[in-house]
């Protein structure tokens, strides 16, 4: 028995369907984020990885950006695999600060303690741009799969990224 047709053709068998894709944003849209880090001349530098995964438990292998990380002049300059560990995660990141917070009433409140709460809010919108994953086909049309990208004021540079 078909499960439908296709072309007036009738289909028999699993079809196994894509997660929903999200709605694709223009470059436009995440270069004003990136222009406030570039300007903070506290912001070292930042970066991510983007990559498709190799194997994921018979899941489907899709592309994906990383959550990323942001360098100031506390933190110190770390390997490509270990720049993770200067990501916000959990809301706190060693020297731009944290935000612990709750939902009440469907909107998320939060209390910040660090240095300057406005430089957190930076880093956090673009953590939250790349989190959207409404991006990842600008990002992955400009650097490629694969890829391992560190962002200063003078240069972009892209490197190989091995993942398993």
């Amino acid at each position: 028995m078909s499960h439908f047709n296709f072309l007036g053709i009738p289909v028999d068998g699993t079809i196994i369907r894509p997660a929903p894709t999200v709605q694709q944003r223009p470059l436009s849209d995440l270069e004003p984020l990136i222009r406030a880090l570039l300007a903070d001349d506290a912001i070292v530098e930042f970066g991510w990885t983007q990559y498709t995964p190799y194997y994921n438990d018979g899941d489907p292998c899709v592309f994906s950006v990383d959550t990323p990380w942001f360098r100031t002049p506390e933190d110190p300059a770390l390997e490509p695999q270990l720049t993770h560990q200067l990501r916000l995660e959990d809301g706190q990141h060693p020297s731009l600060g944290r935000r612990q917070g709750k939902w009440v009433n469907g909107q998320r409140y939060s209390a910040y303690t660090g240095p300057d709460e406005e430089r957190y809010d930076r880093a956090r919108a673009l953590t939250d741009a790349f989190e959207s994953e409404a991006f990842n086909q600008v990002l992955l049309d400009a650097f490629g799969d694969h890829a391992h990208i560190t962002v200063r004021r003078d240069g972009i540079t892209v490197d190989s990224y091995s993942h398993d």
